[in-house]
């Protein structure tokens, strides 16, 4: 077999291939062999035909064809490893000549992984927030854990902001009450904003048993997006009571024994909180200024679908979920289809390029992961998804996901990797130290982009369950992780 690459651009290729007859044999016989098995001659057992025969009642076209059909995958793939190539998604094959038996010869167009060089990235320099936490902080968060041991009581006065309504809703439309516009028994806190454009101001000074209407548009429904003339009845008032601010609240909402200790450790809590926001900060700065210092081309096709998928995921996932269609929500972001298509472009572009430049990273700094690292990112996966570890664990492997794993944790390496490179100052100009900064909830930073999933903040699994995801993914994963993550197909995300 001979085979030749030709460069349409940076990112396409078109791959000239010549087979010659003789190493189709083993594709002719498999082709004889199959239709031997589903055809019927008079005068020869089922599988006995001779190959004359077949060529005679059938055609030697028709072997040919399946004989060429069997055999291109290979032909395809010795051809690509001989061009030491990446391709990215299908070819697209066409047959140029087929000589019976003399030659074979076809070509296949197919996008390609850019090559790409990795400049010096050490003298990278970002600036972030610094870490402050102000007593107006320190209040609010105070104030937050206050409300969560609110009591409420019924009330016989007016209801006000801050109050919680107990009322009957009904919509019209044109003069006619929608089937799915009735609701009874909703609670309502005034002032949330969590319910229709309007309700607060007519149900603010109305007391148990009184009634308004107000005019609000539908936020979802059977008449979503429409103007309803809405009625709404408030059948009880019930006032919210904030405990006192002192040491039996302190008891009451912590284990501290006073106040003072209580608001000592919320300080402390913000500022890992902050600490770990200033450094997903760092992360998305530095993953910018190392996407400025590179050049990538992105393949078209490629591109085309990593729009496509994430415009499903939100049409039919994510807003789906929420009772929104994209119309509704294009109306409360107040952005114009033209605007949201151009972002949506943007994001993914900035994924396919942050997804390559930190894939040559992991190939230049010979980056691996192992088992352990491999595992503890597929916890987090796990809890993010709702599954169990164990079922999370079977369902990548059988769907053949643990290279789509690997190649996410090793991307968090590389970019790892340039944020330790990097000068990272506050906006004091303080030098930022970000080793092994950890959120509120114990979980040491991971390095996040649009190619790397973010863990799901989450408690540390139990061995049991570690044990049955280990057991579940090992197989297939050790041998992902013995090399540097390849590039993967795009896939249909129900993940992000």
């Amino acid at each position: 077999m001979k085979s030749a690459v030709e460069n349409l651009n940076p990112t396409r290729v078109r791959l000239t291939v010549e087979v010659p007859f003789e190493e189709l044999k083993p594709s002719l016989d498999a082709a004889y062999k199959k239709i031997n098995q589903q055809v019927t001659v008079p005068g020869f057992r089922k599988g006995k035909i001779p190959a004359r025969i077949i060529d005679q009642r059938f055609g030697r076209g028709a072997v040919l064809e399946e004989a060429v059909n069997e055999a291109l995958p290979k032909f395809y793939t010795d051809a690509v490893n001989e061009g030491e190539l990446n391709p990215l998604g299908q070819p697209e094959v066409d047959i140029t000549e087929l000589k019976d038996n003399e030659l074979l010869t076809f070509t296949a167009e197919v996008d390609i992984r850019p090559t790409i060089e990795i400049p010096d990235y050490s003298g990278i320099e970002v600036t972030v927030d610094a870490v402050e936490v102000s007593d107006e902080d320190l209040d609010k968060s105070v104030e937050q854990l206050r409300e969560r041991f609110a009591t409420t009581s019924p009330v016989e006065r007016a209801a006000a902001e801050g109050d919680i309504v107990v009322i009957d809703l009904e919509a019209k439309v044109d003069g006619e009450v929608l089937e799915d516009g009735v609701a009874t028994g909703v609670t309502y806190t005034i002032g949330s904003g969590e319910l229709l454009d309007g309700i607060d101001e007519a149900v603010t000074g109305l007391e148990a048993g009184g009634e308004a209407t107000f005019t609000s548009e539908l936020k979802g429904g059977s008449a979503q997006g429409k103007e309803a003339e809405v009625s709404v009845k408030v059948s009880e008032v019930k006032a919210r009571e904030l405990p006192e601010l002192d040491d039996d609240f302190a008891q009451l909402a912590s284990e501290f024994d006073t106040l003072e200790e209580l608001r000592a450790d919320s300080r402390k809590r913000l500022e890992r909180s902050k600490k770990f926001e200033q450094a997903t900060q760092a992360q998305e700065k530095v993953l910018d200024a190392l996407l400025e210092l590179v050049e990538v081309p992105i393949p078209e096709k490629l591109l085309e679908e990593e729009i496509n998928t994430r415009k499903h995921n939100l049409e039919h996932h994510q807003l789906g979920q929420m009772g929104l269609n994209l119309e509704s929500y294009l109306q409360m972001q107040d952005k114009t289809a033209e605007e949201f298509d151009a972002e949506l472009k943007e994001q993914a572009e900035k994924g396919i390029r942050t997804q390559f430049v930190l894939d040559e990273l992991v190939n230049k700094e010979q980056l691996s992961v192992g088992q352990e690292e491999l595992t503890e990112h597929l916890m987090r996966r796990a809890q993010s998804s709702g599954m169990s570890p164990d079922q999370f664990a079977q369902a990548v492997v059988e769907g053949g996901q643990v290279p789509m794993l690997v190649g996410e944790v090793a991307r968090g390496k590389a970019l790892a990797v340039v944020v330790e490179a990097a000068k990272v100052v506050d906006d004091k100009g303080e030098t930022v130290d970000l080793d092994d900064e950890e959120d509120e909830t114990g979980e040491t930073v991971e390095a996040t982009s649009e190619a790397v999933e973010a863990p799901a903040e989450a408690e540390a699994a139990t061995e049991a369950a570690t044990e049955a995801a280990t057991e579940a993914a090992t197989e297939a994963a050790t041998e992902a992780a013995e090399e540097p993550a390849e590039s993967q197909e795009k896939q249909d995300k129900a993940e992000s």
